[in-house]
């Protein structure tokens, strides 16, 4: 297949890096409390909105979180779960890069990202990181696509988008843009390659 790809748009989070699931574990069961309830909060639709669309900052999440939960020490605990590289698909980038095509970064994040992705290391990989803590839109709304399209200057049809929840590419696909759910550096390699990426 003759590519048309310019550039290729990675999610973070479960595709650059991971977290320490044993360590979530740990702190609610050092705390007392049950499994997943605090992931249960922080991530409903009307707790997380404001902080990913940059309405509040990362810290008044972590609060909220403390007091719901009745602990704000567990919170506190929680909102510093190490996290993890994924070299394989640190050297995917680097691929992808030499083969001629930009790559960028688009997060669902909070305001502390970038300095997240500073510390990992993972900023000279990318061309462009985008947060939709900037953005004030977050995915999948199609608007937080369109302005990544715009900031690039290329078109729906030039740039790949890949994220580890399907629920994520819907606003990247009603754009047009071709779409890959990441479940691996292998999947995701054999997808680019697939739309003439020589990688």
């Amino acid at each position: 297949m003759v590519t048309t790809i310019r550039a290729v748009l990675f999610d973070l989070d479960g595709v650059m890096r991971h977290f320490a699931d044993d360590h979530i574990a740990a702190v609610e069961a050092r705390h007392g409390l049950d499994p997943g309830a605090i992931a249960r909060f922080a991530f409903a639709d009307d707790v997380l909105t404001p902080v990913v669309t940059g309405a509040i900052a990362r810290t008044t999440w972590v609060h909220q979180i403390g007091r719901h939960v009745g602990n704000e020490q567990a919170a506190a605990e929680w909102a510093r779960t190490p996290s993890i590289v994924d070299d394989e698909m640190v050297r995917l980038v680097d691929a992808v890069r030499a083969a001629g095509h930009r790559t960028a970064i688009l997060t669902n994040g909070t305001d502390t990202v970038k300095s997240e992705i500073d510390a990992l290391g993972l900023t000279p990989h990318f061309d462009r990181i985008f947060n939709s803590a900037e953005i004030g839109y977050a995915k999948p709304d199609p608007r937080a696509f369109q302005h990544v399209l715009d900031a690039l200057e290329l078109s729906a049809g030039d740039v790949f988008f890949t994220d580890d929840s399907p629920s994520k590419l819907t606003g990247a696909e009603r754009l047009g843009m071709p779409t890959h759910h990441f479940c691996g550096a292998s999947g995701l390699r054999d997808a680019l390659r697939s739309r003439g990426v020589r990688i």
